[in-house]
């Protein structure tokens, strides 16, 4: 037992963000580096809790952390895939019904091993199309952006990706206190 009666679940939480390496000066593998440490983060967020428990909301805003993992998944597709290639991404907002307002979801039949294993399977996607290209490219028209104009550059993408995980991160941090007391990188 620790802090207010909570059941402390799992080692998730203790282990620190491992940061790329502080004489790295190359932006493009520190922006990467810096994701890729997110995104290990926010699994290690979630190790050792029980499903039932990433499934249950602590916070009045409804959202579970079951959710708040399918979320990024597809934000990382919508940037990246869909956004940055232009390619055809079926539904690009299928971590919300397909509305871009919509609250998330995650259904009965999606487990966390399942949503574990898309999230992985994208950031490996994720990880191939940022390798293939610079950070002054832009994004093709024809996806997510319709105009050249509204095109951002991979480096922007990168950066907005970035904060996204680490704002949802520290949300995530409050949820895993919440629920188990645990507290950490």
């Amino acid at each position: 037992m620790r802090g207010r009666g909570h059941l402390r679940y799992g080692p998730g939480m203790t282990a620190g963000l491992t940061e790329p390496p502080v004489a790295l000066a190359d932006p493009a593998e520190l922006l990467t580096g810096y994701l890729d440490a997110y995104r290990d983060a926010l699994l290690r967020k979630l190790d050792g809790v029980p499903e039932q428990e990433l499934r249950r909301s602590r916070l009045p805003s409804g959202w579970t952390a079951l959710e708040l993992l399918k979320h990024l998944t597809y934000v990382e597709r919508r940037w990246l895939c869909w956004g940055f290639l232009a390619e055809p991404v079926a539904d690009p907002w299928g971590d919300s019904g397909g509305d871009p307002e919509g609250r998330w979801r995650v259904e009965d039949h999606e487990s966390l091993d399942l949503l574990v294993s898309r999230f992985r399977d994208q950031c490996r996607r994720s990880r191939e199309v940022t390798s293939s290209a610079g950070l002054s490219d832009r994004a093709r028209v024809g996806g997510r952006f319709a105009t050249p104009q509204e095109a951002p550059t991979l480096g922007w993408i990168l950066l907005h990706l970035l904060q996204e995980h680490a704002r949802h991160l520290g949300h995530l941090d409050v949820v895993r206190e919440l629920t188990d007391g645990a507290v950490g990188e």
